[in-house]
């Protein structure tokens, strides 16, 4: 008997030692806040975007510079539930690391995708369905293969890891792309290009996801009887969870009230995503606690998700009459401007924009 259960004790080290320390319970807490925060996330995009075009009807739009939408009732309803969700987001990377946690968001894409099939009559092709299948696949892949979460007793241990060269460095050159993008190319590009508007969002995100994972960390400390607010690093951390909160909501809003939501949402995903984990990786190191089957098994997932998501893009061009993928990213012609100006008065929003979005930039 006894050695039937050390045999078996040792058959659940070696082999299903990889799911239990994948799935720990901090783990679980971490999956479980982030599947309630990615339904909340997603309505609140067509909430906030059923505001905007609600807002844009008696005032300037939010796309050039207005901020009309303030005073819009239905988008401050979106914005509450953007909140919720977002606090549930923020409870999840004090649990779980952040390769874990910002996958998981493609379910939000899904959300948004249906809501806006339903609610804003943003067509979404056949073919949408093997999307979300696939998203839903990549997502399990990755949360079956998660790392544990690093053991932290301190904010300073987060802030040794912040301050890092590695990380310094990656902080300085997406602080300086993104101030390139909003000074050089959001004057002269951003009515156009759903690229620029997503790229600062983005970019600034996975740093805001950092200093949110950093502070969640230190809260769950203080509330556990550590008390972590007497440091001056968790107000840093806090200072710079607003600002890029701000930054990120700003441009975000100009991206949905300028191109179609089935559009900014898998995009805005994938780089955010992209960005957040590779950020992760270099300053907490989740690579450093895990196999290379585990990390190429994580890969392959991240990339199914990927795929799902190129694809929910892909099949709305065709749902929205056969446009290209690429034509988002181009200068609108004669013809496309008034294409644009005809389905703006449809309330229909679409990748390109009309040269009159230029008159007024933030």
């Amino acid at each position: 008997m006894d050695v039937t259960s050390t045999t078996a004790a040792s058959a659940s080290a070696s082999g299903g030692g990889r799911w239990y320390t994948g799935m720990s319970a901090d783990n679980i807490k971490g999956l479980v806040l982030a599947l309630s925060s990615s339904l909340f996330i997603g309505a609140s995009f067509i909430i906030k975007k059923k505001g905007l075009k609600k807002a844009a009807s008696s005032g300037v739009r939010a796309g050039i510079g207005g901020y009309s939408y303030l005073y819009e009732p239905l988008w401050w309803i979106g914005m509450i539930t953007m909140i919720v969700g977002e606090v549930a987001n923020f409870a999840a990377y004090a649990f779980a690391p952040a390769i874990l946690v910002t996958p998981l968001g493609a379910l939000s894409i899904i959300i948004s995708a249906v809501l806006a099939h339903v609610m804003l009559r943003e067509k979404l092709h056949i073919f949408g369905i093997l999307r979300c299948v696939l998203c839903v696949v990549g997502s399990t892949t990755i949360v079956l293969h998660a790392p544990p979460e690093r053991e932290i007793e301190s904010v300073t241990e987060v802030w040794d890891l912040a301050t890092e060269p590695a990380f310094m460095c990656y902080a300085a050159v997406v602080i300086a792309i993104a101030a390139i993008l909003v000074y050089r190319f959001v004057p002269l590009y951003g009515q156009t290009h759903v690229m620029v508007y997503i790229g600062v969002c983005s970019l600034v995100g996975s740093i805001s996801v950092m200093s949110v994972k950093a502070l969640g960390i230190a809260l769950k400390l203080t509330f556990s009887g550590m008390n972590q607010l007497i440091y001056p690093q968790t107000w840093a951390f806090t200072l710079v969870v607003i600002s890029c909160i701000i930054t990120q909501m700003n441009y975000l809003n100009k991206a949905l009230d300028t191109f179609n939501t089935a559009v900014v949402s898998p995009i805005y995903y994938t780089m955010f995503t992209s960005l957040t984990i590779l950020a992760s990786v270099i300053m907490f190191k989740d690579w450093d606690r895990q196999n290379p089957t585990q990390i190429v098994t994580e890969m392959c997932g991240f990339v199914t998700i990927l795929s799902g998501t190129f694809l929910l893009h892909k099949t709305k061009d065709m749902a929205d009459g056969g446009l290209s993928t690429s034509s988002s990213f181009r200068l609108p012609t004669s013809s496309s401007v008034r294409f644009s100006k005809q389905t703006d008065e449809d309330g229909e929003g679409i990748p390109l924009r009309s040269s009159e979005s230029f008159r007024s930039l933030h």
